[in-house]
């Protein structure tokens, strides 16, 4: 098995995981790539940076998969979060799952995102093309978040609006 970092600071790609041939019993993939997009609330969005407190960050991840795992007796979770400064299009995210059905490894990797989103300590600032940026907690909390969390995790606190938080920055050009 590849032991890779699950946080890079280098061009994210799918040969960081492991292979399914290394699986036989399974026959569902379930593959999450999560982008650099154009646009936030309203606001043109022309770059990003991701920051991370990295030792705990791999830590943190690394429990995770092992408790989506578990949950779903699934035989492989990964993700990999990117930091640094990201352009539109770069991949900021990859998380997958093997699974012996498609539903598991659907569920498997689904969970393994918003968990690695809402639980580990990653920040994405925004810059925007009107020479403004902003830190952005998380992405938005699903409203039934709550339902795929493990009982057995300890869940941080947020305030649930159906939206994100955001923190005002102000910058001079970028």
């Amino acid at each position: 098995m590849k032991n890779f970092p699950r946080v890079q600071t280098t061009a994210l790609t799918q040969s960081d995981f492991d292979g399914i041939q290394h699986f036989p019993e399974c026959g569902g993939i379930g593959i999450f790539i999560g982008t650099v997009r154009n646009h936030h609330e309203g606001k043109a969005v022309k770059a990003l940076k991701y920051t991370a407190y990295a030792p705990v960050a791999e830590k943190m991840i690394r429990a995770i998969e092992q408790d989506i795992q578990a949950k779903y007796q699934v035989s492989y979770v990964r993700v990999v979060h990117r930091i640094g400064a990201l352009d539109i299009g770069d991949t900021a995210i990859i998380a997958m799952a093997y699974a012996a059905h498609r539903r598991e490894a659907f569920q498997a990797c689904e969970e393994a995102v918003e968990r690695v989103k809402h639980e580990v300590p990653v920040w994405k600032e925004e810059f925007y093309a009107d020479g403004s940026s902003q830190y952005v907690e998380g992405c938005c909390i699903r409203k039934d978040y709550e339902d795929v969390i493990p009982e057995t995790t300890p869940v941080q606190s947020h305030t649930h609006h159906g939206s994100c938080s955001h923190h005002q920055t102000k910058m001079a050009s970028v």
